[in-house]
């Protein structure tokens, strides 16, 4: 069903448009509303001269917890954007122009004929090896040309949107709802906020990568963040495991995928101590397993409370006392689905 725009979001983004020079001043380009984000507006834009996307950060995240976030979140990911775009070509969107006062941005439109969505095809139960493969290895690649970089870490130092889109709402919004596992999970928000290693991108989610020709294709970059790389890897890792729960019948690919991303990424991880590392990622995991039914962002499609309950179960107890590798979880995850 075709949703939409209201009146002072198409104000808004016409105004956005002419400041960046995008369509000419009395032009009226066909807006059309996209789905699948909910901290901005992500619009299709049909000018005159050709087809691209704008998208705008709202300051209150259309879920139904009370949740907001700082609008100058577009300024480090459109940073994030450009700097990846450096690192490995392709990756992302080309940016075509950022409108700073309207807190919005212009990106090429690729076209689903040519990406699919990643999450889909897992929902689907296609899961692809290379896939998984491909997106680690985009993910150390970045971690690594981006470590122990202090005008990186000066100029990413976006601690309060990271703490407002992903520690706040993941992890203390869960300690809130789960007062027996609430103090491993505001030592693990502290600890977090306190890790400086690498640029980080922040919403390592299917929801969030295209499968093109030419690899992955990363997108909403607004929690980019200098901080700790272990937070992308669990975060993409959560995704993978979770999916064996809304598809038993395909558990077997998605842990193939999950084996597939955590070797090739911990083996490209040389720039500190990949069994550090790993320590972190595993310690994250569990309470993003949590988060992702007791925090203010649950995932959509665990949609029963049997379910929801099986992976709060299965989450608390390594929250409390996390093992030091993936694998210790990855295993009985498997075991207990099986």
């Amino acid at each position: 069903m075709e949703v939409a725009l209201e009146a002072d979001s198409a104000l808004a983004l016409l105004e956005s448009l002419r400041r960046m020079r995008l369509i000419r001043p009395a032009e009226q380009p066909v807006l059309t509303p996209l789905t699948g984000g909910v901290s901005s507006e992500i619009v299709r834009v049909d000018t005159s001269t050709g087809v691209f996307c704008v998208k705008r950060a709202l300051a209150k995240l259309k879920v139904a917890a009370d949740w907001s976030a700082p609008l100058e979140r577009n300024a480090a990911e459109v940073a994030w954007m450009r700097l990846a775009a450096t690192l490995v070509p392709g990756c992302v969107p080309s940016i075509l122009g950022e409108d700073e006062e309207g807190c919005a941005f212009a990106m090429t439109f690729l076209k689903p004929a040519d990406y699919r969505l990643w999450k889909g095809d897992l929902m689907d139960g296609v899961a692809s090896v290379e896939t998984a493969r491909a997106v680690g290895t985009t993910l150390a690649t970045i971690h690594r040309a981006t470590a122990d970089d202090g005008a990186l870490a000066s100029e990413f130092s976006t601690d309060a949107n990271f703490f407002a889109l992903r520690l706040e709402p993941y992890f203390l919004a869960t300690a809130a709802a789960n007062p027996d596992c609430a103090e491993a999970l505001e030592r693990l928000s502290n600890d977090t906020a306190r890790t400086r290693r690498a640029l980080v991108h922040g919403d390592v989610s299917p929801k969030n990568i295209l499968v093109g020709k030419a690899g992955p294709v990363f997108l909403d970059a607004e929690c980019a963040w200098y901080g700790d790389p272990a937070f992308d890897v669990a975060f993409c890792l959560t995704h993978l495991l979770l999916k064996c729960v809304l598809r038993p019948d395909s558990s077997a690919g998605y842990l193939a995928c999950f084996d597939a991303l955590n070797d090739v990424y911990f083996a490209g991880a040389s720039w500190e101590d990949a069994a550090a590392l790993e320590a972190r990622a595993a310690r994250l995991l569990p309470a993003l397993l949590l988060a992702r039914v007791d925090g203010k962002s649950p995932v959509e499609y665990l949609k029963t409370e049997e379910d929801r309950a099986k992976v709060r179960h299965f989450a608390k107890r390594f929250v409390v006392e996390a093992p030091r590798t993936l694998d210790a979880i990855r295993n009985r995850w498997n075991k207990e689905q099986a």
